[in-house]
């Protein structure tokens, strides 16, 4: 299975109100839709998937927003195609390629996301790795 293209086709961060004092930051990824398609600047022998997700970042309550949504195309062998779109008429996905599509997602998207909370100057919704003064003994 193979990555083809991967891009953002909504980007928004929003500020409701002021940081209240119990701020709780969660995440959320959803693909809300999977299907063959086409492509004539792409060749390959392969068939060509398209998922299209979302990605959210909530501060509660009501502090901030963030949200991101876009488009993977991947390319995969013609009897994995037909399974993963076979299960996805039920609204499932084969284990495997549910994780490809979070990682690339996580990736990609978490990225994305720590670039608009520093230009807003949210709260980070990683954390980043810190150096710490060694202790004393």
């Amino acid at each position: 299975m193979k990555v083809i293209g991967f891009n953002f086709d909504k980007i928004s961060v929003e500020r409701h109100k002021e940081r209240p004092e119990n701020l709780k930051i969660t995440t959320n990824i959803d693909v809300s839709d999977i299907k063959e398609t086409k492509s004539d600047m792409i060749k390959t022998k392969e068939e060509l998937i398209q998922a299209k997700f979302s990605y959210g970042v909530k501060y509660e309550p009501g502090f901030a927003t963030i949200g991101l949504s876009g488009n993977i195309l991947f390319a995969l062998p013609e009897d994995k195609a037909k399974e993963v779109l076979k299960e996805w008429k039920k609204k499932a996905m084969p284990e495997d390629f549910k994780l490809a599509i979070f990682n690339v997602v996580l990736r990609k998207s978490a990225l994305k996301a720590l670039q608009l909370e520093e230009e807003m100057n949210l709260p980070l919704h990683i954390p980043l790795p810190r150096f710490k003064a060694p202790k004393e003994k």
